[in-house]
């Protein structure tokens, strides 16, 4: 895992707050009508206009794997994460839709100022499920409950907390809420330095993970994925999207965090979402 300097966290302060902002604004967006590609091209053209660049296009895994095509990632309904904004895709009244966006900041540049040696910028990752219209009420305690699981990991980030006690927090307070199902395939990551780094965030305890403890310049992406129905996932045929096996609507939130000496600060916020 790695460990930020002052300098740094600072530009990835910068970067969290214009994404948070970026986000919000796509989210006002999201309206019956509306297509996923007029979102895209939206929040493309926004992180361009900050002086960022958008992180998940072009981003592929491995050598073999096709790079994605889209500056954010729109999953809707039963998709939980990593769906591609279409033209076709519109959105209708009552559905369900998860905006994932990433953004390095600033843009690449020959030589920033504030370091020595040539580099890229830093790296923010962010996420919001958003009801379209009129939805039902399973649905908006579904979207209520994943949300405030994400709260509920940021609270446990403390400085000497351990990785499992993030998880432990967030599949305990989701336990306490219902019968939902808590995606075990995905977890949240580390981040700053490129879009995926160490540790792995689940979102549910991990023994394992009791040795991997906080510390204060760590950069976590925290991001609770939750169901309706069963916990099991499944990649569609387009290669990235992947959905919930059982075709049960599902939600998906996620902030970056920066632990500090007094505890974590949220660099992704968005104007006035309520803490």
């Amino acid at each position: 895992m790695l460990i930020k300097t002052t300098k740094e966290l600072e530009e990835i302060r910068k970067g969290g707050k214009i994404l948070g902002q970026i986000l919000s604004k796509l989210a006002a967006m999201c309206k019956p009508g509306v297509s996923t590609w007029e979102i895209d091209q939206a929040a493309e053209k926004m992180i361009i206009k900050a002086g960022g660049k958008p992180s998940f296009k072009g981003y592929s895994s491995s050598y073999y794997d096709p790079p994605f095509p889209a500056t954010i990632c729109a999953s809707l309904n039963q998709e939980l994460v990593h769906g591609i904004a279409k033209k076709e895709t519109v959105l209708h009244e009552g559905d369900l839709l998860s905006i994932d966006i990433g953004m390095e900041y600033p843009r690449y540049q020959k030589k920033l100022k504030i370091f020595k040696q040539k580099r890229h910028g830093f790296f923010t990752d962010t996420s919001i499920t958003v009801l379209v219209g009129v939805t039902l009420p399973k649905i908006k305690e579904l979207v209520k409950v994943t949300k405030e699981a994400l709260e509920c990991g940021i609270r446990a980030a403390q400085p000497g907390n351990s990785v499992a006690d993030i998880g432990r927090s967030i599949e305990n307070y989701v336990r306490s809420q219902g019968n939902y199902g808590i995606v075990r395939d995905l977890v949240g990551h580390g981040v700053g330095h490129a879009v995926h780094e160490e540790p792995r965030i689940p979102n549910y305890f991990d023994k394992k993970l009791e040795n991997v403890i906080l510390q204060p310049g760590m950069v976590l992406a925290l991001e609770p994925m939750i169901s309706l129905g069963s916990h099991r996932v499944k990649t569609n045929k387009d290669g990235w999207t992947i959905e919930m096996a059982d075709k049960s609507i599902c939600a998906h939130f996620e902030h970056t965090i920066i632990i500090k000496e007094n505890g974590p600060v949220v660099v992704t916020r968005r104007p006035g979402e309520i803490k």
